[in-house]
């Protein structure tokens, strides 16, 4: 172990850290669940996330209990939905076939889906103090910038390399407060851009700084490729009140919530053009009278920019097909993607349902 690098962290740790409610925790399913939510998501997101979770489902045994539809509802907004499922499925199977009981060495918290290396290392260290170094994207910056590291991060061959690394410099001792610290220090000050590197602590050992070569490190090897896709949803609507929706399914974006009635198109139409193609055509036998066109909404998701217009129709009678029908006054109760609930969040649709055709 580098003693150097881990008391100068440990010294740093103990005066900027942040108070945040996981850190006060030994109980793994909580810190577990904090892991699992502050992936692919920042501190200042996931908070409140984490706390509506802990309240609504204090232990393991609640969150089995839960149904898919009221985690994902729960998690609404919070994005990469996988993660919930997966949250929901290793709940109910250290409920049920562990009794409740949370594995407690790495090689059986790593086999529980949706942890990875990371995350097992994390719950490890935090929950039973083990000797395991962890390796997220703050950990990764730090030790690329300070050792002059020029291996991509995002290579697999590297990631044994940058692991080595960091379990050379873990603190056996105090794993988990070693581990929260480089974590912190990587998040909080070794920032991806603009870096305070004159009062860095480690200024007088890292070699990006005294190369200049902050802004190039690290490293990466593949640029994530976007696709854009365009989205025309439509919110149908009977005299009745109630409103068809649609489960997301086939391992698309999404998967598990709710939706309208849904045509993707390879281009951007116009409303003209749109109501002239066949897949239009095919879900109505006569022209529809539409109440309401929203404006686009534009969300941007890691490796996919979505453009979505909403057609608000009222409705004889629904189109036939699989879709769930639901009174639109308890619209709310269901699990929506944040564009969609951007858009009920936007727009009264009972009122618009309300006027005359």
């Amino acid at each position: 172990m580098e003693k150097w690098f881990s008391d100068r962290l440990k010294q740093w740790y103990s005066k900027h850290k942040r108070d945040l409610p996981w850190r006060h925790e030994t109980d793994p399913y909580k810190i577990w669940l904090s892991e699992i939510i502050l992936q692919q998501t920042q501190v200042a997101q996931g908070m409140s996330y984490y706390l509506a979770f802990t309240k609504n489902y204090s232990n393991v045994l609640k969150l089995a209990n839960a149904s898919e539809d009221e985690v994902l509802k729960l998690w609404q907004g919070l994005g990469y939905y996988s993660r919930a499922r997966n949250l929901h499925e290793t709940a109910k199977k250290i409920a049920y076939e562990l009794k409740g009981n949370f594995p407690s060495t790495y090689n059986e918290i790593r086999l529980l889906k949706g942890v990875g290396d990371y995350t097992a290392s994390a719950i490890a260290s935090f929950a039973f103090n083990l000797p395991f170094a962890v390796l997220d994207g703050n950990v990764y910056r730090l030790l690329s910038r300070l050792f002059g590291i020029n291996l991509p991060i995002d290579s697999a061959s590297s990631k044994k390399e940058f692991q080595k690394l960091a379990n050379s410099l873990l603190n056996k001792k105090e794993p988990a407060l070693h581990n929260q610290a480089i974590m912190e220090f990587g998040s909080q000050f070794c920032k991806p851009k603009n870096p305070d590197c004159e009062s860095c602590i480690f200024k007088n050992k890292c070699y990006a700084f005294s190369h200049k070569k902050v802004a190039e490190l690290p490293v990466k090897k593949n640029k994530i490729k976007i696709r854009t896709r365009f989205f025309n949803y439509f919110v149908l609507i009977d005299k009745q009140g109630n409103v068809l929706i649609n489960k997301r399914q086939n391992k698309d974006i999404w998967e598990g919530l709710y939706e309208f009635l849904l045509i993707e198109t390879k281009n951007d139409c116009s409303e003209i053009e749109f109501l002239e193609t066949q897949s239009f055509k095919a879900l109505f036998k006569s022209k529809p009278t539409i109440l309401y066109l929203s404006k686009t909404y534009k969300h941007v998701l890691s490796h996919q920019h979505l453009f979505a217009r909403f057609y608000v129709i009222k409705c004889v009678r629904f189109p036939k097909n699989s879709s769930l029908k639901i009174p639109l006054k308890n619209i709310q109760k269901w699990a929506f993607p944040k564009l969609i609930d951007n858009f009920l969040r936007d727009n009264d649709i009972a009122a618009i349902s309300n006027k005359e055709v």
